[in-house]
């Protein structure tokens, strides 16, 4: 496989892992950057557009919830996510739980366009942390 097919390949992984599909993109970077280390600054942004983007297709499939009320032990957790804002997407790469702060954030209407900013910096953050562990 080439680099070019390997980059796609990694921007498809990252993509699906953030939606509420299964997947390990950090896997796919991982063999990326193993068979193609000078890859590094052109697998990063590509493994953060990727998992931003599926993180962002969640939060539109929360937006398109219907507002209707939910469990008390479940309001308990989406009331923590509006006091705390966008900036809880931070741990939007945390596996189990950042699929659903994706879903409620949409679902609770919070900003796009801030959503996506700190998603991109949290799911950056950890590709970076795995880039440079590798090497």
């Amino acid at each position: 496989m080439t680099d070019t097919a390997s980059l796609i390949s990694l921007f498809i992984s990252s993509f699906l892992a953030a939606t509420l599909l299964p997947g390990g993109s950090e896997a796919a970077l991982f063999a990326v950057l193993k068979a193609y280390p000078e890859t590094l600054w052109v697998a990063l942004p590509i493994a953060t557009i990727g998992n931003t983007l599926g993180g962002m297709v969640t939060f539109g499939m929360g937006w398109l919830l219907p507002q209707t009320h939910i469990q008390t032990q479940q309001l308990k957790h989406v009331e923590k996510l509006r006091i705390h804002g966008t900036p809880a997407l931070l741990l939007a790469w945390v596996p189990l739980i950042g699929d659903a702060l994706c879903l409620a954030a949409g679902w609770l209407r919070l900003n796009w366009w801030k959503a996506a900013l700190f998603m991109a910096l949290g799911k950056f953050a950890r590709y970076w942390v795995i880039a440079f562990a590798i090497a």
